[in-house]
């Protein structure tokens, strides 16, 4: 039975419609119709081509929605954020140390996302760190952050990180989202121990005696 394998190559998609085969080859279209193409008259069943690539055109139709929401997603980001605040959040980017709104914020509130506004620090958790960015000793629900480790700083240098097993950090970012928010370390103050290292450009601040608006 000849059979398409149409995940061999993201760059080549092929499609059956009716009785033209359209082979899309990085955006350039070329058709061909079955009757002119011999190898594929000999070789190929129309109905048994038909059913056996279904299931996979409809993966690779998903495929395609995915990515066309994701380029949307990322449209829409970079007209409502800063170029900094993308790059923190969408690139896994770093402010300059010193440099955030929030670093010397002493005003009490609740820090959010900058990208969904899920709370996710307090800023009785926030203390000086002299680390050149907001820290806090805790998040406000452990469920709303994600911690994973980041290998970026030894990259695929297997010596410097036998060398520096501390050069892995965890990275934290928003669980709701996905936004890179900063890293964790342990060596914050009790009880806690814990220094959540965040960007200023992927927090926004919410004041403790800002009015919220109900619904009416």
């Amino acid at each position: 039975m000849f059979r398409f394998n149409v995940y061999k190559s993201l760059n080549t998609i092929v499609k059956y419609n009716s009785k033209e085969l359209f082979i899309l080859n990085s955006c350039n279209y070329k058709l061909y119709n079955l009757s002119q193409i011999k190898y594929f008259k000999n070789l190929c069943n129309v109905d048994v081509v038909t059913n056996t690539l279904s299931s996979d055109f409809q993966q690779l139709r998903n495929f395609s929605i995915n990515m066309s929401d994701t380029e949307d997603k990322k449209s829409e980001l970079k007209k409502r954020l800063t170029p900094l605040q993308y790059h923190v959040t969408q690139e896994k980017g770093t402010e300059r140390a010193y440099s955030g709104k929030f670093y010397k914020c002493t005003d009490a509130g609740t820090y959010s996302c900058v990208v969904c506004d899920i709370p996710l620090f307090n800023s009785d958790t926030k203390f000086e760190s002299h680390c050149g960015w907001p820290a806090f000793n805790d998040v406000l629900d452990q469920g709303k952050v994600k911690l994973t480790k980041d290998t970026s700083n030894v990259g695929a240098n297997l010596l410097l990180l036998i060398a520096n097993p501390g050069m892995i950090r965890t990275e934290v970012t928003c669980s709701n989202c996905g936004a890179h928010l900063g890293h964790v370390f342990n060596d914050g103050p009790p009880p806690k121990r814990k220094r959540f290292c965040i960007n200023s450009a992927s927090l926004n601040f919410h004041p403790a005696n800002e009015t919220q608006e109900k619904p009416n």
